[in-house]
């Protein structure tokens, strides 16, 4: 009998655990860059079970990672770091040129093509628990866009 209890009750742990790891990367990649530049972007898809948010990232290529947005203001396209990406419950949230992206800034080597960069995201969810996702981006050309074929994590 306490066998079973004990059963039941580390199931039912190990099933919380797994609802609130709930959150899916797909075809993440990121831009390839030039000899000199500094910067480049990384493009994802996300989803998560539950209302969530991305708040930060990371990457062993540079220390300066932010998350960012890219708007229209007026006639003029304007790119700011924002605090976090809203990522609701059961909705795919597409991180692209031209929108939300995660920037690797003062890059220290070019970004080639067929590389991959290591990422990992950190995911708040509504209750303010944390987890972190390590995602393999591969390094797409420079003029790719983000319908270009793409890869799953």
């Amino acid at each position: 009998m306490q066998f079973a209890r004990l059963s039941t009750a580390l199931a039912a742990s190990l099933l919380a655990m797994s609802a609130q790891a709930q959150v899916t990367v797909k075809d993440a990649w990121v831009r390839a860059t030039v000899p000199q530049q500094k910067a480049t972007g990384a493009f994802m898809q996300i989803q998560a079970a539950q209302d969530s948010k991305l708040i930060s990232a990371s990457s062993p290529l540079t220390p300066h990672v932010e998350v960012h947005e890219m708007s229209m203001q007026g006639d003029v396209m304007k790119m700011r770091q924002v605090a976090d990406i809203a990522l609701p419950a059961g909705k795919t949230v597409e991180l692209k040129p031209g929108g939300y992206h995660v920037m690797l800034l003062d890059l220290k080597q070019q970004v080639k093509e067929g590389a991959s960069v290591p990422l990992t995201l950190v995911i708040e969810n509504k209750d303010g628990k944390r987890e972190s996702i390590e995602v393999k981006a591969p390094v797409r050309a420079l003029n790719t866009s983000s319908h270009a074929g793409g890869h799953k994590h």
